[in-house]
């Protein structure tokens, strides 16, 4: 499990209580950095679970807010499993930084929402999708291609996990993902087929938002994936996060108000989009209109 989930949960959960402790407080990020003489970035960087942190950064931290003993011990103890490491961490350039957060979290979500407006999510990708995706990547070394495909394929095995339990996947593609020639019509078909091979797993569903729906809240947010982790051992849950990616970055959000909008914005594609059903005949109809193209 701990090569699974790597030092993600133990990062969000050390994050919230110093925070948490922070609030209590009544100290501003900027009086609690100035007052533990190190940078504003180092302490939103552990609040916010980004990275590892120092049993000895906790200690002092649990110091300046009044901790109790026993809280200060627990989490100067949680802190040390903040440098667990997950698969994910050996494959280089093909994990980005930004990207390897998001990494944990998938492996440790219980319910993934996800609307994809561009392209078939990676979840789902074949390899020869995913070349044809990264075909015009400039100067990318063929091993770091090789992994990247590797990494697809660990991801890819969480929809069929025993243990922990495999999460429940809904997915919604904008009709223009299903019709864009990624690598060629062979590999378009070869894609297509594998997304209603994958439909026929108990735990996923997918369906398609058709191009004549017009204008649409998802048009505002976007891809994203909306990630809802299961409850913790003290009936805690971690909470839900919405991610999105660009280039070279991705947004973290998880403030109320940003999950509420995120919600809105889920319910209005789910309202929209085709049923199962009706999105598997469509898939089929486009692999027949490409065969015969």
């Amino acid at each position: 499990m701990a090569d699974d989930i790597g030092s993600t949960v133990p990062r969000r959960q050390l994050g919230r209580a110093l925070k948490e402790l922070r609030a209590q407080a009544q100290m501003t990020l900027d009086g609690a950095a100035e007052a533990l003489h190190c940078s504003r970035q180092k302490m939103w960087r552990i609040e916010s679970g980004l990275g590892p942190v120092r049993p000895l950064d906790v200690r002092f931290m649990c110091e300046l807010y009044g901790a109790t003993r026993d809280l200060s011990d627990a989490l100067t103890n949680l802190a040390a499993e903040t440098k667990a490491k997950g698969w994910w961490h050996s494959y280089g350039n093909a994990v980005p930084d930004w990207f390897e957060l998001y990494v944990g979290l998938e492996q440790t979500a219980s319910h993934l929402r996800g609307y994809d407006e561009s392209l078939v999510n990676g979840l789902f990708q074949t390899p020869d999708y995913t070349r044809g995706v990264y075909v015009n990547r400039p100067n990318m070394p063929v091993d770091e291609l090789e992994d990247v495909l590797e990494v697809r394929r660990r991801r890819q095995s969480l929809l069929h996990r025993v243990r922990p339990k495999a999460p429940r996947y809904d997915s919604i593609l904008l009709e223009s993902v299903l019709l864009r020639c990624i690598g060629g019509p062979a590999v378009l078909i070869e894609q297509l087929r594998h997304l209603l091979t994958v439909t026929e797993l108990p735990n996923v569903s997918v369906r398609v938002l058709p191009l004549a729906m017009g204008a649409q809240y998802g048009a505002l947010t976007g891809t994203f994936m909306m990630l809802d982790f299961p409850p913790g051992n003290r009936r805690t849950t971690d909470p839900s996060v919405v991610y999105s990616e660009s280039l070279t970055g991705a947004l973290y959000l998880d403030r109320p108000e940003e999950l509420a909008a995120y919600e809105t914005a889920w319910s209005s594609l789910e309202s929209l989009a085709l049923d199962e059903g009706q999105s598997r005949r469509l898939i089929i109809k486009v692999i027949e209109e490409v065969h015969h193209g």
